[in-house]
């Protein structure tokens, strides 16, 4: 009797652990599935659009009508990443969702955009409401935060 029940534990357990595994691999990523989500958050400059993280959202002032001119420059885009989504951008609490929308950027990603501003992550921040960065002046124009209004912090 316990050599029965030792080996349906053991059955029961590999069957499990095989669920389990065939389940992680054909579920979607979390952070591959999920829409990009823009928010408003209190800084030391004021109330500024934030990633999902907290992280500042930057403008570049290079851009013109609805594009990305930082993938035109050299070492850029790895310096300020596009906030990229993977479906319609979301509000949070604070954001206009009329304001959100995006751009398709080469490769089929698309870039978040708010009030026609694409919206860039800076790679060096240090953390959520990070804003020493605001107002840098790198490849060719200046890296501004914006408010929920999607006016420029300077």
């Amino acid at each position: 009797m316990k050599r029965v029940a030792v080996l349906l534990i053991a059955v029961l357990t590999c069957a499990s652990g095989a669920s389990a595994i065939a389940a992680a691999h054909s579920a979607p990523r979390a952070d591959a599935a999920r829409a990009a989500k823009v928010t408003l958050r209190h800084t030391a400059l004021g109330t500024l659009l934030v990633s999902s993280s907290g992280r500042t959202l930057y403008e570049f002032t290079r851009d013109h009508g609805r594009q990305n001119s930082c993938l035109k420059i050299s070492e850029c885009s790895a310096t300020w990443p596009a906030y990229e989504t993977t479906g319609r951008p979301l509000a949070g609490a604070g954001v206009q969702a009329s304001k959100l929308s995006s751009i398709n950027l080469p490769g089929g990603a698309k870039q978040v955009t708010y009030m026609g501003h694409a919206l860039y992550l800076y790679s060096a921040d240090e953390g959520p409401g990070e804003t020493s960065y605001v107002g840098a002046r790198e490849f060719g124009g200046s890296w501004y935060a914006l408010t929920g209004a999607g006016r420029s912090v300077r």
